[in-house]
């Protein structure tokens, strides 16, 4: 019988290390790489080289959308644990009765269900890392038994009595002011000294414009290579878009807003909607000011094309295919920014109207 016993639970144990690894895997495909130049990033990384290879606890604040389990993945492959496991837990993800489970496993019989010992995740992790995402959402009684664990390196489980060593580095991460929430009695300040040993602070995509098109190349090569595209340049009213808006969703919303684009690009030019980037109250420039720049900038790219193409709008020369963009769409713009696509064509061609032939000869 307890050998018996034994090999239920190494099945049950390895069932659990397969869903780990499952979902390791799935949240690394969110943001394969740290892709940006800017300075505000290369702070960060510099923050990652130097905090990386020890063991100390790390607390990740940042925006909703701008990669701080990426930045904790960095960590923990740069540390002497990185042969160990990575293990994630986002919190607003398990239900609060099920979360002193999952992190701590429960034994047999512990509650109604418990049939058989469930190893939780601080033990699937053990000498790897632990990544606990959204921490401030943790339940004031998972914070006391979290403080233990990192207090004293052990922890119970549910049901159990015994207690049970552990060897995890620890990496938190909140989108919200855990100043705040202490202040306001609903998070614990003796745990909040014990993960804020090393903060890193992730900046919003707004304080990155630099980064906007490097990560916007990135998703395009990305996507495009999964549906089997070529997509070789970006239109260049989508580039002045892109830099423009302000990525209240960081960069989970740009690469959301690629992938869409790329699914329905049927060319080699990738392009969006300006509809698809709505402006939130997070916005710093005026929007009616931010429109006329863009129609601005727009109607400069398109006169210039106009000029390269002498006025041809269709044609393998014709400013539609300078733009990369259907004819019907520069013409419905060219009419929209009221442009006279005549004022570009040479005097000499023999299809400029004779009052427009005329008025191109003056100019000239």
């Amino acid at each position: 019988m307890t050998g018996e016993g034994e090999t239920v639970e190494a099945l049950h144990n390895l069932y659990n290390e397969n869903i780990a690894l499952r979902e390791e895997v799935a949240l690394a495909s969110i943001f394969e790489e740290i892709v940006g130049s800017s300075e505000a990033l290369t702070r960060v990384l510099a923050h990652v080289t130097k905090v990386a290879p020890t063991d100390a606890t790390v607390l990740i604040a940042g925006e909703s959308g701008t990669g701080k389990e990426l930045i904790a993945r960095a960590i923990h492959k740069r540390s002497k644990r990185s042969r160990r496991p990575f293990v994630p837990v986002n919190s607003v993800a398990i239900p609060p009765s099920l979360i002193a489970s999952e992190l701590f496993g429960h034994e047999k019989g512990a509650f109604t269900g418990a049939t058989q010992r469930h190893l939780g995740r601080f033990e699937l992790a053990n000498g790897g890392t632990i990544f606990l995402d959204e921490i401030g959402d943790i339940p004031g009684e998972i914070q006391i038994a979290l403080l233990r664990v990192l207090q004293e390196r052990e922890f119970e489980r549910v049901g159990g009595t015994q207690a049970i060593p552990v060897d995890v580095r620890v990496i938190a991460a909140t989108n919200c002011d855990l100043k705040a929430a202490v202040h306001a009695g609903t998070f614990r300040l003796d745990l909040f000294y014990r993960l804020n040993v090393f903060p890193i602070q992730i900046p919003p995509l707004r304080e990155r414009p630099e980064d906007i098109l490097l990560l916007a190349e990135y998703f395009i090569d990305r996507y495009a290579s999964k549906a089997g595209k070529k997509i070789r340049n970006i239109e260049r009213t989508t580039v002045a878009w892109l830099q423009a808006y302000d990525w209240p969703g960081n960069i989970r919303e740009l690469q959301n807003v690629v992938e869409r684009a790329v699914i329905l690009c049927d060319g080699e030019t990738f392009s969006i909607e300006e509809a698809w980037l709505q402006r939130g109250t997070r916005g710093t420039r005026p929007p009616v000011a931010l429109t006329a720049t863009l129609a601005n900038q727009e109607r400069e790219m398109i006169e210039a094309a106009l000029e390269e193409s002498q006025g041809r709008i269709s044609g393998p020369s014709g400013a539609a295919g300078k733009l990369g963009m259907p004819r019907t769409t520069l013409e419905s713009k060219i009419k929209s920014l009221r442009i006279n696509k005549h004022q570009f064509k040479r005097a000499e061609d023999p299809l400029l109207p004779p009052e427009s032939r005329r008025s191109a000869a003056t100019r000239t």
